[in-house]
């Protein structure tokens, strides 16, 4: 199996080039008609391969979960591992943000930005969904009404408080309980096996994403945005630097192991910006790896709620960034009262597209920074957002480790892939 994983990465990466030529030749010798069509039409290849990951997202989260908490045996061992991970999640959420918050004073990258550049038509979308942003519609995102509804419209955070309800339930009926867990442990690893099926098509939408994106904007996006996108990186590498570092104390030399391990996980999240897409991958990696399925699958659900931290860090950048370019002062209090906002406000929009942009909308509006400054940035967002979804998942597979780790339920790497 190990060839076959080798041979999708290399598939991976010439769909990536062959998307970077053939959206640069459309972008430069098609009209802005056939621009426009060719770009919605290649963009259903990633559709197609997005939809059917996400066909798996639900039922994969809620069989691993339910397991998990039932092989966790009891509700301490649930408090105890919940604990650890909250205690990850909330510092590593802490340190995205204010290292986001320290870089963007430093290197003042909205001083840079051209305000005749402004993406207008993709702000005024976000500025309609940040309208539908309070409390009452963060507890209902939280708290589920409905399973089904929650399953049909793949809520992670709210599938994730159903199957910790159903799987203490089923834990505490003793022996009446095994014959559930037995049939859905049954079903995840049907689920897992069709997980390396759905993967196949991940080249396809690859070459989608990328050539979609290339064909309109083109090149020349990262010469008016180069400074912009730059200091961003280095944000990503300060970033990088923290998580390993934390990461090399607790798993020692196994941490260059995990990397060759999720490498793939990694490919796909950059490539197509999309977390989800490889969720169900990182899932069965992670088992691979060493991590025991009931520590997995318990951690990295609630990972894709409470802990994005590539994507932690851009708000603060983005948010101060805009201020910046409209020439707004805010001084340290301030922008230390937006990193708590955004600490909270960021835990209730975990699944919705382009959930970043949508927090950093809201956060604007609520510091009289103006909403529609985010139309600034939405030129290059497509190339910052595919470094902030692979630190997503670095930071979530370490947290997953370190926990696993903690819980003295590490154990040797497996050569062989996950139900095959």
């Amino acid at each position: 199996m190990k060839g076959v994983s080798s041979k999708l990465t290399t598939y991976i990466l010439i769909a990536m080039a062959l998307g970077i030529l053939t959206g640069y030749l459309v972008h430069t010798k098609a009209s802005a008609d056939t621009i426009k069509t060719f770009s919605s039409n290649i963009k259903l290849l990633t559709t197609i391969f997005l939809r059917l990951v996400q066909m798996v997202i639900a039922p994969l989260v809620f069989t691993t979960l339910v397991v998990g908490i039932a092989k966790l045996g009891d509700l301490s061992a649930v408090g105890r591992v919940g604990g650890k991970a909250l205690l990850w999640f909330v510092s590593a959420s802490l340190v995205s943000l204010l290292l986001g918050m320290v870089l963007v004073n430093f290197f003042q990258p909205g001083a840079a930005i051209n305000l005749d550049t402004a993406d207008v038509e993709g702000a005024k979308d976000l500025i309609g969904k940040t309208q539908e942003f309070s409390l009452q519609k963060f507890i209902e995102h939280v708290f589920p009404k409905s399973f089904i509804e929650s399953m049909a419209n793949n809520e992670i955070l709210q599938l994730v408080i159903f199957s910790i309800f159903f799987g203490v339930g089923t834990t505490a009926l003793g022996e009446k309980g095994k014959s559930i867990v037995k049939a859905l442990d049954a079903a995840a690893h049907i689920i897992l096996k069709m997980v390396g099926y759905v993967m196949n098509f991940a080249p396809l939408g690859v070459f989608g994403a990328i050539s979609a994106v290339i064909a309109v904007k083109g090149l020349d996006v990262f010469i008016f945005y180069g400074k912009y996108l730059l200091y961003f990186l280095i944000g990503i590498a300060a970033l990088w630097a923290v998580l390993l570092t934390v990461g090399y104390v607790i798993l020692g030399k196994r941490l260059f192991q995990l990397f060759k391990f999720i490498s793939q996980p990694l490919l796909i999240a950059f490539s197509t910006t999309s977390s989800e897409a490889v969720f169900p991958k990182l899932t069965s990696e992670l088992e691979r790896f060493g991590c025991k399925d009931k520590i997995v699958s318990f951690i990295l659900p609630l990972g894709y709620s409470f802990n994005l931290d590539g994507s932690m860090m851009y708000m603060t950048f983005a948010s101060l960034a805009i201020a910046q370019a409209y020439g707004i002062h805010l001084d340290v209090g301030t922008q230390l009262t937006m990193l708590l906002v955004l600490m909270l406000t960021s835990k209730g929009i975990a699944g919705v597209p382009r959930a970043s942009l949508v927090v950093v909308t809201a956060t604007c509006a609520m510091f009289n920074i103006p909403p529609e400054g985010i139309a600034l940035i939405l030129p290059i967002d497509h190339f910052c957002d595919m470094f902030r979804t692979m630190t997503n998942v670095v930071g979530n597979a370490l947290a997953t480790t370190a926990v696993s780790k903690w819980e003295g339920e590490l154990t040797p790497a497996v050569t062989q892939e996950i139900g095959s």
